[in-house]
């Protein structure tokens, strides 16, 4: 039978809480390690306090060095202390050295297993060293050549040993090519990395170049997972979550969503307020209340989608603060052919219920028509310019962009389109309704 360790730990999740610790000491003892590394991090964690000190020592001694950071990550202090005193010396120092690293940087990621080589070996000494030391590396597909110092000089694609002489030296098959991450590089920027050079595997080196680990493609689809979740909550109106939706308790999930919600309501306070501001004009024509909910969400879906792009856009590295006038340039164009779009589609509207006799707007009918229309065309062109700049003033100020959420970018727009409809209507109708 062929097992699979993902698949196995799926099938444990959905066992019975009883049930599932029973079912994981019963997984062979060559596939436990492989299986522990993808049960969820409260199951690990239970494992970790339920099972003998033997057994803990041996699960954690064969889990991969990044692995078994990542699992640290989660745990209380006295759990932390627990789990590396059970390490044997050699895998104690790994786990010390990575967890010495900031929580953040890609360093935390790593594995120190890899084959390392040297450029006046023979293609046949790589091979010896590969059998040597192969068994424990995550992936073969590149060998790091490094220096007498331990310096990266090269990484060597396996498949140009494959091709090459077994008397062939290694300074025959490299050029000196290379890409590698520093250890204070943060894993969101680590990303780019792989995204630009389309490789499952990098190394990871220290400012003076000493090769100490490499870091692989499944970590780092996991941080994409995990930075990708972060923004679509945030863009959302709330913080993001620390641990899954199912294992969020009730307060905490208040605390996360609360200030958002907060802030919103206080700004569509405002909202109030500026009708009240406006009371004496609607209390004339009160035909203009009829308009605000299609030109405030005219506004604050333009505002949305803006800032949309613009975030996704920054996330790729495909737009950068330098690019500010670029991009509202671009964005005062589209505003105003979006917006005199749905202005002149306004308009009709209120011309042909007229005619039509559908709805009488009186005597001044055009001019409530073009206030609509002309109040549409601004108000879109607004929503487009604050949805795609408030994302730039943030990322200035060192704050991530996507906290310029929908919801806010639509709140914005809703409490000043008030404003320019109301400003407008007053310009266009003083002396008719008002």
């Amino acid at each position: 039978m062929v097992f699979n360790a993902a698949d196995i730990a799926e099938r444990l999740s959905e066992l019975r809480a009883d049930e599932r610790l029973l079912a994981f000491l019963k997984v062979p003892k060559e596939y436990k390690a492989d299986v522990f590394t993808h049960l969820d991090a409260n199951f690990q964690e239970e494992t970790i306090r339920s099972i003998g000190s033997e057994e803990v020592s041996e699960l954690l001694n064969a889990m991969p060095p990044d692995d078994r950071t990542i699992l640290f990550e989660d745990f209380p202090d006295e759990l932390i202390k627990y789990s590396i005193n059970l390490l044997n010396p050699q895998e104690r120092r790994i786990a010390l050295k990575l967890l010495g690293y900031h929580e953040d940087s890609i360093a935390r990621m790593m594995t120190p297993y890899y084959i390392q080589i040297r450029k006046e070996w023979t293609v046949k000494r790589c091979f010896e060293q590969i059998k040597k030391v192969g068994r424990k590396v995550e992936t073969l597909n590149y060998l790091y050549v490094v220096d007498e110092r331990n310096r990266l000089t090269d990484d060597l694609d396996i498949r140009n040993l494959l091709l090459a002489d077994e008397d062939q030296l290694v300074s025959d098959l490299t050029d000196s090519h290379y890409v590698a991450i520093t250890t204070t590089t943060s894993k969101e920027d680590a990303v780019q990395y792989f995204e630009k050079y389309d490789r499952n595997a990098l190394p990871i080196v220290t400012e003076s170049g000493v090769l100490v680990g490499i870091v692989t493609i499944d970590d780092i689809l996991d941080q994409i997972e995990l930075q990708n979740t972060e923004d679509i909550q945030k863009f959302g109106g709330m913080e993001a979550l620390d641990e899954p939706y199912l294992q969020t308790h009730w307060f905490e999930m208040i605390k996360k969503r609360g200030f958002w919600l907060i802030v919103l309501f206080f700004l569509q306070l405002i909202t109030a307020s500026v009708m009240g501001h406006y009371e004496v004009e609607i209390e004339k024509a009160v035909v203009l209340t009829l308009f605000i909910p299609l030109i405030i969400s005219s506004g604050g879906n333009s505002g949305s989608q803006a800032a949309t792009l613009i975030i996704r856009a920054m996330a790729l590295q495909e737009v950068t603060l330098k690019d500010w006038w670029t991009v509202m340039r671009k964005e005062v164009i589209t505003g105003l052919f979006l917006g005199s779009l749905l202005g002149i589609f306004g308009f009709m509207r209120i011309m042909v219920w007229q005619k039509l006799g559908w709805f009488d707007y009186g005597e001044y009918w055009f001019y409530i028509g073009l206030s609509a229309a002309v109040s549409l065309a601004m108000i879109v062109l607004w929503g487009t310019l604050s949805g795609s700049m408030v994302p730039f003033i943030l990322k200035k100020f060192n704050l991530d962009p996507a906290t310029s959420s929908a919801p806010f970018v639509a709140t914005l727009v809703d409490v000043t389109g008030l404003i320019i409809y109301f400003t407008i209507a007053a310009m266009l109708l003083t002396g008719k309704l008002l």
